[in-house]
């Protein structure tokens, strides 16, 4: 079991606020498993937008919260340190409930594929134990950002 603050988080992938979806990782297993956790807090700048006096968490932000902890995930493996990684398929996904303000993410990616350039892993998202979102993410693996 390995856990991970923000500060780390942001040493493997490159995002940053305000598009880092991932406060901490819960559990990791480079390559194989990852859970990580993201607190919305009602003060993102999109919220505002999505719907003025009713916010609700965009279905493809959590599904980018996620990629982020396969990001992670993948990155942290011997094999792909350094990588760069970049979405390459999004299939099967399903938004099982809203997510408001005040609700926490819980993302949990299992690995099926991680070999060569190409990654494919099962994506699950839920709040207070309540299916949010699934999905199949498959990415790209490379050796430096685009240009």
């Amino acid at each position: 079991m390995t856990a991970l603050d923000r500060e780390q988080i942001q040493e493997i992938i490159p995002h940053r606020d305000p598009f880092l979806f991932v406060d901490e990782i819960i559990d990791l297993e480079p390559g194989v498993r990852a859970h990580g956790r993201y607190t919305i807090r009602g003060d993102e700048a999109w919220l505002g937008g999505h719907f003025p006096g009713n916010p609700i968490v965009p279905g493809v932000l959590m599904v980018e919260a996620s990629a982020q902890v396969a990001a992670v995930c993948a990155l942290t493996h011997p094999d792909h340190q350094g990588k760069f990684g970049v979405f390459a398929g999004i299939d099967d996904v399903r938004f099982r409930r809203i997510v408001r303000p005040g609700d926490v993410l819980d993302m949990v990616i299992d690995v099926d594929r991680l070999r060569g350039r190409i990654g494919r892993v099962r994506a699950t998202v839920t709040v207070a134990g309540e299916p949010a979102v699934e999905g199949v993410l498959t990415f790209g693996l490379l050796e430096e950002p685009p240009a």
